[in-house]
């Protein structure tokens, strides 16, 4: 393919918002149609990339370069594998889920916001393509100025501190990251990725990798987020509009994965096996300790923010067991949670713009008024739980096994928060769905709207698809997977 797909896909959506900001439509639904159009049209480009990819190709496709020096090997250089074009997919695929779910809540400011989370793709689609250090340190860190704003104005009565504390948590720790990176750059001459996968292991011992790997585990283990670094996210998450909060949980979150996936355990594998009992302690404890502070939530956002951790604790346990299992099952886990935490918090928006409550204690009976959204949110609930037949089941299940390969100590823990997460989640179902009427407004709500229900719909299905044909999404990154493996038999 000679069309530059992976440059289309991330600058579509800048160019179009770029273009946006000195509009002035009379009427604010036009800004949402500009905005849809253009991550609709990403989608299509998504879609016919994964369509393109080639799952038996080894090496890195769709590969685009510009060097914009000769003296040093500093380049635009883009190319994906299995993994990033599973996220890529991701994230065009829930942006204008998120513009279209906004368009009757978000009525002030429409242009900016539009413009904001067209700038969160692009960004987000750039870190994920991106094979130069450089390049990827500057998507990944453009990406936080967007989400600062759409955090910071549209957010909740305490968003000024929450978009500060996310700022200023995700900034503290890419400091370090891009100290790493300049010295990375000062002992090799380059930034190219393919490249540094060879020599690094190599060159560097490991008193030397020690210390790299801790600044870049500085950034990505805030990005997960991993305990104790996850305090930032329950408030933004609360603060955060619900397209705010969908995104963050749904693909910004995914980003410190995929920074272990694809630069931690490569660049780094001997201070990468050094450091996987650390890991394994944060991981375990944030499953089991953030499932307890869940149960004690009564503000649903907040309890399914708690929830977030303790999910994608079950993804850096898989990442660092170093198996073929753990390392599938972390992947399958990121795109389950993507989806499946996204609706969660779409159902919390649902409720709110009815009732304009997220308190459970003055919510119940839904279930009587509105029968499609909690039939809806029944799967998403039991996805989070871990269902068989269901996508949180198979990344779990992975994950388990691959760490039981490696500790039976800690899976067995980590299991326990597969249990931990049937008493919240079930117990917040039934508060919510199933109890007494708390709240005479109930009585007056609708079902959910056309948009809601085909947005919901779509991501219903595939959280049962890929529960039972999760080899549509492992076909493509088997190959990424067991090369990361093989670097640690």
């Amino acid at each position: 393919m000679n069309f530059p797909i992976l440059s289309a896909l991330i600058f579509l959506p800048i160019f179009t918002a770029v273009l946006l900001l000195p509009l002035r439509l009379k009427k604010d639904c036009g800004y949402y149609k500009i905005g849809l159009l253009a991550s609709l049209v990403n989608l299509f480009l998504g879609c016919a990339l994964a369509y393109a990819f080639s799952k038996n190709a080894p090496a890195f496709q769709f590969k685009e370069v510009i060097k914009f020096s000769s003296e040093y090997d500093i380049k635009y250089f883009l190319g994906i594998d299995g993994i990033s074009v599973l996220m890529i997919l991701l994230t065009t695929f829930l942006t204008p889920i998120c513009l279209a779910i906004s368009m009757n809540s978000i009525t002030k400011r429409v242009k900016e916001y539009v413009v904001a989370f067209l700038l969160i793709e692009g960004f987000v689609i750039g870190s994920f393509a991106a094979l130069d250090l450089l390049f990827f340190y500057i998507f990944f860190e453009a990406m936080l100025i967007p989400m600062f704003l759409v955090i910071g104005i549209w957010g909740g009565e305490n968003r000024i501190y929450a978009a500060y504390k996310f700022f200023l948590y995700t900034l503290a720790g890419s400091v370090l990251l891009l100290i790493a990176i300049i010295m990375i750059f000062l002992f090799t001459g380059t930034t190219d990725v393919v490249k540094l996968t060879q020599a690094l292991p190599k060159l560097f011992p490991l008193a030397y990798q020690k210390w790299l790997f801790l600044a870049f585990f500085a950034s990505f283990a805030v990005k997960v987020p991993m305990f104790p670094f996850h305090t930032w996210l329950p408030d933004a998450h609360v603060q955060a509009p619900t397209a705010g909060s969908v995104i963050l949980a749904g693909v910004l979150i995914k980003l410190g994965a995929y920074g272990f996936l694809r630069f931690s355990l490569p660049f780094f594998p001997d201070a990468s096996r050094f450091f996987a009992d650390f890991i394994f302690i944060l991981s375990v404890v944030a499953i089991i300790y953030t499932s307890l502070v869940a149960l004690m939530q009564e503000d649903m956002k907040k309890m399914i923010a708690y929830s977030s951790v303790a999910h994608m604790g079950f993804v850096t346990l898989g990442i660092f067991s170093f198996t073929v299992q753990g390392l599938d099952g972390a992947v399958v886990q990121m795109i389950s949670h993507g989806i499946v935490s996204a609706a969660l918090f779409m159902c919390v928006g649902v409720i709110y713009d009815r009732l304009h409550t997220k308190q459970i204690k003055e919510l119940g009976g839904i279930a009587n008024k509105m029968p499609n959204f909690a039939m809806l949110a029944m799967i998403f609930i039991l996805a989070s739980v871990g269902l068989p037949g269901t996508s949180g089941f198979v990344g779990e299940f992975l994950a388990i096994v691959g760490t039981f390969k490696v500790s039976k100590l800690f899976a067995t823990l980590a299991a326990t928060g597969v249990i931990l997460g049937a008493c919240y989640m079930l117990w917040l179902y039934k508060r919510v769905w199933f109890s007494e009427v708390a709240n005479h407004h109930v009585e007056e709500v609708s079902d959910l709207n056309r948009i809601e229900l085909i947005s919901l719909g779509l991501m219903a299905d595939f959280v049962i698809l890929l529960g039972l044909l999760p080899n549509i999404i492992m076909s493509f990154f088997t190959i990424p997977t067991g090369n990361i493996a093989r670097i640690f038999q």
